[in-house]
């Protein structure tokens, strides 16, 4: 599986525990959690790094908004320790994303 669309399947799933547990969705996500879905989906596919991607929190290019990244930070606060016990490998995955140095840009000519 390629690295982005891992992130894209873990921030799906940290998205649907968020929803279930913060506004009720059952089946899905609501209308906000899903503009947040597609927002972090579109970042994922321009992500400057690709499959060198560190971890967000560990990037030194900030590709979202201010705003964006406050949302992402409270999903992944609540969900995080919960995807542990609902999908462990992901969740393992994430984790060893943390680990080592972040890549860096390099410079344009």
């Amino acid at each position: 599986m390629r690295r982005i669309d891992r992130e894209k399947k873990t921030i799906d799933h940290m998205l649907r525990v968020y929803c279930r547990n913060h506004h009720g969705s059952s089946d899905g996500l609501c209308a906000a959690c899903v503009a947040l879905q597609e927002y972090a989906h579109s970042r994922l596919d321009t992500c400057p790094f690709q499959q060198e991607k560190p971890a967000c929190n560990k990037c030194t290019v900030h590709c979202y908004s201010r705003q964006k990244r406050v949302e992402v930070k409270d999903v992944m606060r609540y969900s995080g320790p919960r995807m542990m016990l609902r999908h462990p490998v992901l969740a393992l995955l994430h984790l060893l994303d943390l680990v080592g140095e972040p890549p860096t840009l390099k410079k344009r000519k």
